[in-house]
């Protein structure tokens, strides 16, 4: 069985339509399964109620009011019934590959963390979860209309009560947190699984109209830098391309292109540093000579 955790905006407008779809997909997934949202803005407590959810209103933030990760991984863990637990974001869609990787790679580990790449879609409107081929319906958009993203882009973690204990950063939700459990995952010796093969997990498109510097002050702002800076810095960012192994239609086997991962991480990152240590004291010399002949052009 799996407990899926998470946390939403505001259900209103857009938003609220996807974070409904979202959490509607989750709880066609199985009977038995165990959704926990946590969250206090407006229409979560009706949107728990209405579909049997579990709803946690207390959660942790930041000096800036945005929530903390760390609490959402602790307290999950803490009061979860199953030992399979799976934070993901409130707009991705779920069908049942999912709950058949999960069943696969559990099956094969006792610990483990899976995660899988996205596909970006446009969805505007509430899915008919009454119709018996909803998921059908929803598999064929994404696969015509959609687009699958890099191995950069997380949106899952199905992973063994205990991963993550309380040496976790107290990251908030905006960027590097995801890359940093992955890392983690791998620096702890446990499985990390590609199930991108396996599960078309939907991304349901929005805006960022929840930040108030939009898509910019998510990705570039005061608290990404500090996410980046509690994670340890680039050594300690991993993506999907970094798992250990990956899950075929057909069974589990090893990821031999992890290694390439490590080379181009690596060599992106000798690259900035001689464009910082070489390319810029050239720069900055080749100004200083060139001075005297383009001030005389200038006169």
């Amino acid at each position: 069985m799996l407990t899926i955790f998470t946390t939403a905006k505001p259900f209103r407008g857009h938003i609220g339509i996807i974070q409904r779809n979202a959490l509607q997909s989750w709880k066609a997934l199985h009977p038995g399964i165990e959704i926990i949202l946590f969250d206090g803005n407006e229409g979560a407590a009706e949107a728990a109620e209405e579909f049997g959810l579990r709803h946690e209103v207390h959660v942790e933030r930041n000096e800036m009011g945005t929530k903390r990760l760390d609490y959402l991984f602790a307290r999950a863990q803490e009061i979860a019934r199953h030992e399979i637990l799976c934070y993901i974001n409130c707009d991705i869609i779920l069908m049942q590959d999912f709950w058949r990787a999960i069943e696969r790679v559990s099956a094969m580990h006792r610990e483990f963390l899976m995660v899988g790449r996205r596909w970006d879609t446009e969805i505007t409107e509430a899915v008919a979860f009454e119709r018996a081929d909803w998921a059908a319906e929803v598999r064929e958009f994404a696969l015509r209309r959609g687009r699958k993203r890099t191995a950069e882009w997380i949106d899952y973690f199905a992973f063994s009560r205990g991963l993550y204990g309380a040496d976790m950063p107290p990251f908030v939700l905006r960027v590097f947190w995801d890359n940093w459990l992955v890392w983690k995952a791998l620096d702890a010796g446990k499985p990390v699984v590609d199930a991108s093969r396996a599960v078309l997990a939907v991304h349901q498109n929005h805006d960022y109209s929840h930040h108030p510097q939009g898509k910019q002050g998510v990705w570039n702002g005061e608290e990404a830098g500090r996410n980046g800076q509690l994670a340890g810095g680039w050594r300690h960012l991993r993506t999907i391309a970094d798992a250990t192994e990956v899950l075929p239609p057909e069974k589990l086997k090893r990821n031999g292109m992890r290694h390439w991962s490590a080379v181009k991480r690596y060599a992106r990152q000798a690259g900035r540093v001689l464009r910082n240590d070489v390319w810029h004291p050239i720069w900055f010399a080749m100004l200083n000579v060139t001075r005297p002949l383009r001030r005389s052009l200038r006169q």
